[in-house]
């Protein structure tokens, strides 16, 4: 009889060894399910913080080579434009540069893509624009915004970044 009884022994820990039951295999989706929504919003979290990294360095990128042109032009080192108060007339004279003494001083080597919007039309105020403006007169170039509408994560428009 001890003989007979082992076989079925074996056989029923074979078959209950085979796989997950149903509960298991529910229970591990449930857990996975879990997990992923967790970790859907923290990722969306990061990428807007990482683009707003991003839109900060371009416009302090932008907004310091408009200084380094006032400068250079207030030190005299090339002629301006009568009424442009030393600021430059556009984005692109900035990347193409001004010619002095027959060579070119340029203070930036490319306009940035706005990581807000996916492309390279920033919003531009010159220095007679009201500071709310969200139109350019296009006597030069003060300063330089995001045209996004968006709201940053703290709150903020981008667009008064």
């Amino acid at each position: 009889m001890e003989v007979r009884e082992m076989p079925k022994f074996k056989s029923a820990i074979r078959r209950r060894m085979r796989g997950f039951t149903l509960i298991e295999l529910i229970v591990a989706i449930t857990i996975l399910l879990v997990l992923t929504g967790m970790a859907v919003p923290l990722a969306r979290v990061s990428i807007k913080r990482e683009r707003e990294r991003d839109l900060r360095r371009d416009l302090w990128m932008m907004r310091d080579a408009v200084d380094r042109y006032k400068d250079a032009a207030d030190r005299g080192a090339f002629q301006t434009k009568v009424g442009s108060e030393g600021y430059p007339p556009d984005l692109d004279t900035l990347v193409n540069g001004v010619d002095v003494g027959g060579k070119k001083l340029k203070f930036l080597r490319r306009i940035p893509i706005d990581p807000m919007t996916g492309n390279a039309d920033w919003g531009l105020r010159s220095m007679q624009d009201d500071p709310d403006s969200d139109s350019w007169d296009g006597n030069n170039v003060f300063d330089v915004y995001t045209k996004s509408e968006g709201t940053a994560l703290d709150g903020t428009k981008y667009k008064d970044w």
